[in-house]
């Protein structure tokens, strides 16, 4: 028998699987990996570089999954890799690729961005307050396993 806190989670689930999918299909049809469309998101959002650990962190994606895309958008000239110390990088978009990003990453921010401003302050600081300390309560509870 499934408790209310089970099927509250089937449902938390099930609706974070439909929102990555739908930022899947939205990447595809802007014809995006779901890695790329996550790092250009990142750098527009970052206001256009970003360290590279940032990305890994701000994304979620593994190091070789960021540096495998890297390297396509470097050979595209959509991006630059930017020293920053011995150990650093830091990812910079080109002119090229400030206007390549703008177009595919700027139109799904543009999208957000409208949908957040349909909804009140209120719903807005709820949503983010309750997401952030799931994630912060998760983050807690698996350290224990």
């Amino acid at each position: 028998m499934k408790t209310t806190g089970s099927r509250n989670m089937m449902r938390f689930n099930h609706l974070a699987g439909e929102i990555s999918a739908a930022y899947h299909t939205a990447s595809r049809r802007l014809g995006l990996s779901d890695s790329v469309s996550q790092i250009l998101y990142t750098l527009c959002e970052s206001g256009g570089s970003c360290q590279l650990t940032d990305i890994c962190h701000m994304t979620g994606l593994s190091k070789q999954t960021v540096n495998s895309s890297i390297r396509g958008l470097e050979k595209d000239g959509t991006v630059r890799l930017e020293a920053i110390d011995a150990k650093s990088k830091k990812v910079v978009l080109t002119k090229q690729g400030d206007i390549f990003a703008e177009k595919t990453a700027g139109r799904l921010i543009k999208a957000e961005n409208e949908i957040l401003d349909s909804w009140s302050r209120e719903e807005i600081r709820l949503y983010l307050e309750l997401t952030e300390r799931f994630l912060n309560t998760f983050k807690e509870k698996t350290e224990e396993l």
